[in-house]
């Protein structure tokens, strides 16, 4: 059975944010996720996981991995995000790529990626963090993102080649850009630092849209991933009957 998460960010939006920890509890749910760190309360967050006996378990990093110009403060701002994880027991940081930059070479965009975490691979290795790159797609939620194909994650992945670097594999984003998920992750599940679910079409929870999800949950287990799956949707209706639906389903 699959370790779910909640990002707060989605699921309970309706609240103020530091409660949505004890909906996510209130939910049959010990885990939470959410984005940028830096615009949180975060005694706040920590007192309310601590109360709810909830893990905090993911966040995102920031930075823009794209335009060479920019890397050294990519580099920076990862790093500041690495210490902070570290400080506040997060094991996941989220790292998005950025844009894809106009007039700019792929490769280069590529080669630059790669350099970006290469450089801060030592100091999450250090810290016992573990970043998950995110391919997203770009026909219906970000159009103008650099990385959409899983492929080109997992070569990211490689070339940088260090345990502390990973791919965030979102079922959602993935379906939308390329389909044939389970034998992705199947394939690939030593590569893979999180996961992400939501059904397509809509971004609503798994069992709404055309993804048999009691299969996807199925074959993340048994490919042995024991990481968490965060479930990073939008519910149709009350978010508690949302979670409720989920957890049938695992």
């Amino acid at each position: 059975m699959v370790d779910l998460s909640v990002c707060i960010e989605m699921v309970y939006d309706d609240e103020p944010f530091h409660e949505r920890i004890r909906r996510t509890a209130d939910a049959g749910v010990d885990a939470v996720e959410f984005w940028d760190w830096r615009e949180k309360d975060l005694d706040a967050i920590g007192t309310a996981a601590d109360a709810a006996g909830v893990d905090v378990v993911a966040c995102v990093a920031g930075g823009d991995l794209t335009d060479p110009a920019a890397a050294d403060d990519a580099v920076e701002t990862i790093r500041e995000s690495i210490e902070t994880a570290a400080d506040l027991g997060i094991p996941t940081l989220i790292a998005t790529t950025g844009p894809d930059q106009d007039g700019l070479d792929r490769q280069v965009q590529h080669d630059n990626v790669v350099d970006v975490l290469s450089r801060v691979a030592p100091d999450a290795e250090d810290a016992g963090v573990t970043i998950a790159l995110e391919p997203l797609n770009t026909t219906v939620d970000h159009p103008g993102y650099y990385l959409t194909t899983s492929e080109e994650g997992f070569e990211i992945v490689d070339e940088v080649g260090s345990d502390a670097v990973t791919l965030l594999y979102d079922v959602y984003h993935q379906q939308i850009t390329e389909g044939n998920v389970t034998d992705t992750i199947t394939e690939n599940v030593d590569d893979i630092g999180h996961v992400h679910v939501a059904d397509v079409p809509g971004r609503h929870e798994p069992g709404t849209g055309e993804l048999n999800y009691a299969n996807v949950f199925d074959a993340i287990d048994a490919a042995g991933y024991d990481g968490y799956v965060g479930c990073e949707f939008s519910p149709t209706g009350d978010p508690d009957e949302a979670m409720a639906d989920v957890l049938e389903i695992v």
